[in-house]
């Protein structure tokens, strides 16, 4: 699978812009504070519908305007993919596919990508929301449906958490509290799929992200991700089915309600895991260096880009790597080089062209300079700056002033 075109329209810094894309490895570059981030954003965004920087989407849409525009053509094999995305600054975005409007939740995951970014050390030394949402990220792309198994259970969650708080502030006692019985069985009930699916992929993780490692790092250490739940035993090796699962969290949330109503919150479920990435047997985010920080943050990762590419059906996943080959080593820099040579394509930004090793395939340069696409080489010319570029794209204004200078951009 790879992007043929993206085009963005009032997306971060860029007016407009267009750039045609081919398989193999692209790399942007240009100096920092360019844009080049905002393009792989935009890429990810028609993916996953959400951004890896910012939790909303207002900071997306340029400044002074009321929208933008993602557009691209995926292809995977002889599926040809037309995504286009308008972000509103306010009210509920669009999203259509052949230019059919679509929900949001009927396209993601119709294609998958990976995306490695500097923030990623936050998946080693942050607390375990960030491995949870790891986690539940790629079970999205694996499985589409599971964002409404999440959703759901989340929804539930805050319905019990609510009773518990107003139980403890009006003194009811846990013998006058049946009706929680109601929000512990439909708990239960998403969240032993949930439970079921993370440690399903945990296991699916443990060789590629050992092999992905020590393909980086160079060393024999071993990377180790292990699931820590009350609901899964940590000796168990066979199958758990959602049944014990189910049957196993209603026995602790009606063993532990006591203590949920005095804290007024629920203690156990899979909003309570963790998932811990061992090195050599010592928790990463312990014990873990910089270095070995950054290569375990990276390796994981690839490790996911393995687990998509076997089982999603969206195919081999666009591998996004995001200033990466900087903060590496020459050496490593070429065993990284060698781990993503056999995906279809990677985007690749980079500030300093000399960074990056030699990839022994071919390479399509794309240079960025202040929110334009200049020079595509290896690809057609880029429209930029509100050049035509085809069909003028739904949602756009070619008559919308110039960003003040302290729009973001990466």
């Amino acid at each position: 699978m790879h992007i043929r075109f993206l085009e963005v329209r009032d997306f971060r810094n860029y007016v407009h812009a267009r750039v045609e894309l081919t398989p193999g490895v692209v790399v942007l570059t240009g100096p920092n504070g360019q844009g080049k981030t905002n393009l792989l954003e935009a890429a990810r965004y028609l993916s996953v519908y959400s951004s890896h920087r910012v939790s909303g989407d207002r900071p997306l849409v340029r400044a002074g305007c009321e929208r933008a525009l993602i557009r691209a053509e995926v292809l995977h094999g002889d599926r040809h993919l037309r995504l286009d995305c308008v972000i509103a600054r306010e009210g509920a975005n669009r999203v259509r596919l052949g230019g059919t409007p679509r929900r949001v939740g009927e396209l993601i995951g119709a294609f998958a990508t990976v995306l490695f970014a500097p923030e990623d050390l936050s998946l080693i030394h942050d607390g375990p929301a960030v491995r949870r949402n790891f986690l539940d990220g790629i079970l999205i792309e694996r499985r589409p449906g599971l964002a409404e198994v999440i959703r759901g259970y989340d929804r539930v969650l805050r319905q019990r958490n609510s009773l518990l708080r107003s139980a403890r502030a009006n003194h009811i006692p846990q013998s006058q509290l049946q009706s929680i019985a109601s929000w512990d069985t439909q708990l239960a009930e998403f969240g032993a799929e949930l439970e079921q699916e993370r440690w399903l992929l945990t296991r699916a993780l443990v060789v590629p992200l050992a092999e992905a490692y020590r393909g980086i790092s160079g060393t024999d250490d071993q990377a180790i991700p292990r699931l820590r739940s009350v609901l899964i035993p940590d000796d168990l090796s066979e199958h758990p089915t959602i049944e014990t699962i189910r049957e196993r969290f209603l026995r602790a949330l009606e063993e532990g309600l006591e203590t949920d109503l005095q804290r007024g919150t629920t203690g156990v479920g899979p909003h309570r895991d963790e998932l811990d990435l061992l090195l050599s047997g010592l928790v990463a985010r312990e014990y873990a260096s910089h270095g070995e920080s950054w290569s375990l943050a990276l390796a994981l990762r690839l490790a996911a880009a393995t687990v998509l590419r076997e089982s999603s059906p969206a195919g081999d996943p666009v591998l996004m790597l995001d200033d990466v080959f900087a903060e590496l080593d020459a050496a490593r820099r070429e065993r990284l080089a060698a781990l993503i040579s056999s995906y279809e394509q990677v985007l690749i930004t980079a500030a300093i062209p000399e960074d990056l090793p030699e990839f022994h395939r071919p390479v399509q340069q794309v240079h960025i300079l202040a929110g334009q696409v200049v020079d595509a080489a290896a690809g057609a010319p880029a429209a930029a700056d509100g050049a035509a570029a085809g069909e003028p794209p739904e949602g756009s204004d070619p008559h919308h002033p110039v960003p003040p200078a302290d729009v973001e951009a990466r």
